[in-house]
């Protein structure tokens, strides 16, 4: 029996296009009937996706790949991670001396370096109306003039960041992902090819944060259906007792799951693992 429902956003609930199939919309209805805790699980801060939230009427979040855990019922933060100023610095150093894009998430804002590109950019096209953004020309002087609590890191370009990803790990203390939009998950929203790296403390992902949701709520590893389409995605799916990938999934995803949709995002995916696994 499923207990507990930890969902993706972005190519899982919603399209590339930022859309949201009217069969997914007609599912989470169903869903949120049942006595199901219903998870958000996403890359984005909470502020960016609080809209959404209410509009999905889900139960808890878990945000920004795991560096915060909120009961959106109550609006209580349960667990929050946030990356040491020292580590970020060096970071931004190392990003500096590559002449890479970079850009921060704190609570309610993200602060990018030089312009809005490619992360920054696409998010500043889909959430401006939700939190703020700043520019500014030299980001850890910023970061050393104001007391910032910092969630995530982005680093990005229009080449292989893989050097760069072993460069950072050096630093024990940080936990690195590496996202690749080329070809078909070419980013849509600002129609270009990059990749970047998605900076967090040690520990910090998906699958920790929903483990630790489940202690919080006594729910067990086989109670749990995980949902999702992108790298950072893989680990709750392959541990959940359920784990579906979203048809159109990266390979690496759909490798790891018990089931792979033959629906994608926009044709109603997720309402099609919804009615396969769940009894309504």
């Amino acid at each position: 029996m499923i207990k507990l429902l930890a969902s993706d956003i972005d190519g899982t609930i919603i399209d590339n296009d930022n859309q949201i199939s009217s069969y997914n919309i007609e599912a989470i209805k169903k869903l949120n009937a049942k006595d199901i805790n219903f998870t958000l699980c996403t890359g984005k801060t909470y502020f960016m996706v609080k809209d959404f939230c209410k509009q999905m009427n889900a139960g808890y979040g878990i945000f920004g790949n795991g560096t915060q855990i909120i009961n959106l019922k109550t609006g209580k933060e349960i667990i929050r991670n946030v990356l040491n100023k020292e580590d970020l610095i060096k970071c931004i150093d190392i990003a500096n001396k590559n002449n890479l894009h970079v850009h921060i998430y704190v609570e309610n804002k993200i602060i990018a370096q030089g312009s809005l590109k490619y992360m920054a950019d696409r998010n500043y096209k889909l959430y401006k109306e939700n939190i703020g953004f700043n520019v500014v020309q030299d980001l850890k002087q910023y970061i050393n003039t104001n007391n910032l609590s910092v969630l995530k890191l982005i680093i990005s370009a229009e080449k292989d960041l893989s050097n760069i990803r072993q460069e950072i790990l050096k630093n024990q203390n940080l936990a690195v992902m590496q996202i690749k939009k080329y070809n078909e998950y070419k980013d849509r929203v600002i129609d270009k090819e990059y990749e970047y790296l998605d900076i967090v403390p040690k520990c910090v992902n998906k699958y920790n944060s929903l483990k630790q949701l489940c202690e919080y709520l006594n729910i067990q590893k086989d109670e749990v259906m995980a949902i999702g389409d992108n790298i950072n995605d893989i680990a709750m799916i392959e541990n959940a007792g359920v784990g579906v990938a979203i048809g159109g999934s990266y390979d690496e995803v759909e490798e790891k799951a018990t089931y792979v949709t033959k629906n994608s995002a926009k044709d109603g995916g997720f309402a099609e693992a919804i009615y396969k696994f769940i009894n309504f």
